[in-house]
């Protein structure tokens, strides 16, 4: 099972060109992607539905969309509303059925003089090869520690604490109410994303455990581990952006440890342009089947 994720930057690339079909071309063929930065009827992108653009270019996949910033866009035409919404979000495209979906709005606090905007995490449910699991498309805030910490303790609490919520619905089966069974709520995990952060970061510290000194990393056994790493890389190689020529590894994959140890390969597309980021790719296989 092959994973992305690309944060595409609204499809404007290294070259300053919107490209959306340069995007697909660049992801390939993966059988779960997770994308960040997808604007919908925003005038920088030329006011289209990019997440309704982006699974035209692939017909033989199933998506869902969920936007951190959610405003009007609607106009008036001929005595008629044409309603519309300016949205910045994530989403999640699959080879398989979504079987359930959740939009959850992170933590927000107000800045003085700071440019910032919601962010969110778009979770799902899909029955996949290696099992049913959930596939979740995040993107933390730019600022800083002071703006990511409590949207990473959200986020943690939302996906670890998901089998006790339960799945969307639940309960007996009652066709008046909802007109199939209750879908699973795995523990299972793939997180992907844009987490704005590096792993010599204490945001990093509290997803996948403190580094210590005889010990390395301890990480909890309900919690995550760095998919990157688990494929054979040091924490510190990789750059998935760069700034004035300085790179960091900001754009991860963090799974939970029964999945982490189905890891296999992990790269970087170092040479794509439809983007300040760099797409990231993850291989996992069941080699208990």
């Amino acid at each position: 099972m092959l994973c992305a994720t690309y944060n595409i930057q609204y499809g404007k690339g290294k070259d300053d060109r919107y490209d959306l079909e340069r995007i697909v071309a660049e992801l390939g063929n993966p059988d779960l992607i997770a994308l960040q930065e997808v604007d919908t009827f925003v005038d920088r992108s030329g006011m289209i539905d990019q997440a309704a653009e982006i699974a035209a270019l692939l017909p033989h996949m199933y998506w869902v969309y969920g936007p951190g910033v959610d405003a009007d866009a609607s106009t008036f035409v001929e005595g008629r509303v044409v309603n519309r919404r300016r949205q910045f979000g994530n989403m999640v495209i699959s080879r398989w059925p979504i079987l359930a979906s959740a939009n959850h709005l992170l933590p927000k606090t107000a800045l003085h003089g700071q440019v910032h905007s919601r962010r969110a995490m778009l979770e799902t449910v899909i029955k996949t090869p290696i099992g049913p699991l959930r596939f979740a498309s995040v993107h933390f805030d730019h600022i800083g520690p002071q703006t990511r910490l409590p949207q990473i303790e959200a986020a943690k609490k939302i996906l670890l604490d998901g089998p006790a919520t339960g799945a969307t619905w639940g309960g007996p089966f009652d066709a008046g109410w909802f007109d199939n069974p209750a879908p699973p709520m795995p523990d299972d995990i793939i997180l992907m994303g844009d987490f704005n952060f590096s792993p010599d970061s204490v945001e990093y510290d509290l997803f996948i455990g403190e580094m210590t000194e005889h010990h390395g990393r301890v990480g909890e056994l309900r919690g995550f581990v760095d998919a990157w790493v688990a494929a054979g890389h040091a924490e510190e190689h990789g750059v998935t952006i760069s700034f004035n020529s300085f790179g960091k590894r900001i754009d991860h994959c963090f799974a939970t440890p029964r999945l982490a140890r189905m890891v296999r390969r992990a790269w970087i597309d170092n040479d794509a342009q439809g983007s300040d980021h760099q797409p990231v790719f993850f291989e996992f296989a069941d080699t208990t089947a």
